[in-house]
């Protein structure tokens, strides 16, 4: 008899690739939190307030592991989507779950055209510095690597194949990762300016509850929860998958808080003690070059612009899904339905590059809006987590409650901060 070949270890290689595959909803998540949103919010913050901020940083994150452990768990247990049990659950389900749906497409929808307009920037002026001989500012070439990074998104949606959507993204994120991680160390701030950055304080400044709130609306982010159960669906994990979810729940988090944290701790050494802060894409580059030459502004760039494509790629989806999920709480990626409504989200995308707006103001603006449906998102799942007939020995214990019932205190106060930060610039 012919002896069978034994099989060859993985890789370490290999391994990363298998580890992240087996967090694929997890990544989703990270493609609708960790995108250019966070680069703004958390370099800007970063060049004006030092690591200030980071107390906020690590509540939403936390928050964003409890409320993912919990529309995990639902979903595994029970087998049902989050916006059609809203909608068929709740009392007043139906107008629940619509304003659930429509403010978080309008968010994403709106995050969606800032979040091209940074990459197309970016692009542009990563060129600039390598061609320093063409405009400064080139409205035309901006539109149009805006329109080729849409156009590219969008036929990438039109393989229709959840797989291959978790492939796509563990590239971006995975080029994401390694780039901010780089930069942080490039200009590592003193450790102790890092812990004092646990202290919860506001900075009492112009622009200091905006940043706030715009923390939680890009960490906290309302379509990571509402998407997840139908992406698990997706991966078609069920009650045998409840250890697998608890952890792509808490790596996910915990990626989330590292990405972010590097982001923040490179604008604080590169701007800070400087005494500068962001206004364009590249401020920050601008600092880095002298230390570690143009390779900073390759890796900062590379960092940024996978940012925004592992967001413009679920955020392309929301709409189709969260519809989806309302009506009969599917997952749904080979629709006409599908690919007209990502169609829709691609020509709005283009809204702030063909404006010529600036895109940092409209992503931080944008990040701040999508806090207002939180409260709701938690307080769904916090009333289905604990009904004992549908969940049965997995419902909610008291430590799953407390931290609900906190993350659902918190995500007023933000919104309140919010609505304050919004009036005080009218």
């Amino acid at each position: 008899m012919p002896v069978e070949k034994a099989k060859a270890a993985p890789s370490p290689f290999q391994r990363v690739w298998l580890f992240l595959l087996s967090i694929g909803p997890g990544l989703f998540c990270i493609g609708y939190t960790v995108g250019t949103g966070s680069v703004t919010s958390m370099a800007k913050a970063g060049s004006q307030f030092g690591m200030q901020l980071l107390w906020v940083l690590m509540l939403s994150c936390f928050f964003s592991w409890v409320l993912m452990e919990a529309y995990g768990r639902y979903a595994v247990v029970t087998g049902n989507t989050a916006i059609y049990s809203f909608r068929t659950r709740l009392k007043a389900g139906k107008l629940i779950a619509i304003t659930i749906v429509v403010g978080i497409i309008i968010a994403q929808w709106n995050s969606l055209s800032g979040i091209l307009g940074l990459s197309a920037n970016a692009i542009y002026e990563t060129i600039l510095l390598f061609q320093p001989n063409l405009p400064a500012e080139n409205y035309w070439a901006v539109l149009g690597i805006a329109i080729f990074l849409i156009l590219t998104m969008y036929s990438l949606l039109w393989v229709g194949q959840y797989s291959f959507f978790e492939k796509v993204l563990v590239v971006f994120v995975t080029l994401m990762g390694v780039s901010f991680l780089v930069s942080m160390f490039v200009v590592f701030p003193p450790p102790s300016d890092i812990l004092s950055g646990l202290v919860p304080i506001v900075p009492d400044v112009a622009g200091g509850k905006l940043l706030v709130a715009a923390f939680v609306g890009t960490t906290m982010a309302a379509p990571t929860f509402v998407v997840r159960p139908l992406l698990m669906k997706g991966k078609g994990w069920n009650q045998q998958n409840i250890k697998e979810q608890s952890r792509d729940a808490l790596t996910s988090a915990i990626i989330m808080f590292s990405i972010n944290l590097a982001i923040m701790a490179a604008a604080t050494g590169a701007l800070y003690y400087e005494g500068k802060t962001i206004e364009k894409v590249l401020d920050m580059v601008y600092t880095l070059e002298p230390v570690a030459g143009r390779f900073a502004v390759v890796l900062f760039m590379v960092g940024a612009l996978s940012a925004g494509l592992s967001s413009i790629f679920p955020i392309m989806m929301v709409a189709p899904l969260l519809v989806a999920d309302y009506q009969h709480g599917e997952l749904d990626t080979n629709s006409t339905r599908f690919k007209i409504l990502t169609g829709i989200a691609s020509v709005i995308g283009l809204s702030i590059p063909i404006l010529g707006a600036n895109p940092i103001a409209a992503q931080i603006a944008t990040q701040v809006a999508s806090v207002f449906v939180l409260p709701l998102v938690i307080g769904g799942i916090m009333y289905l987590i604990n009904q004992k007939d549908l969940m049965g020995s997995q419902v909610a214990g008291w430590k799953m409650n407390v931290g609900l019932v906190t993350a659902f205190l918190f995500a007023c106060i933000i919104s309140y901060t919010g609505v304050v930060a919004l009036w005080e610039l009218i």
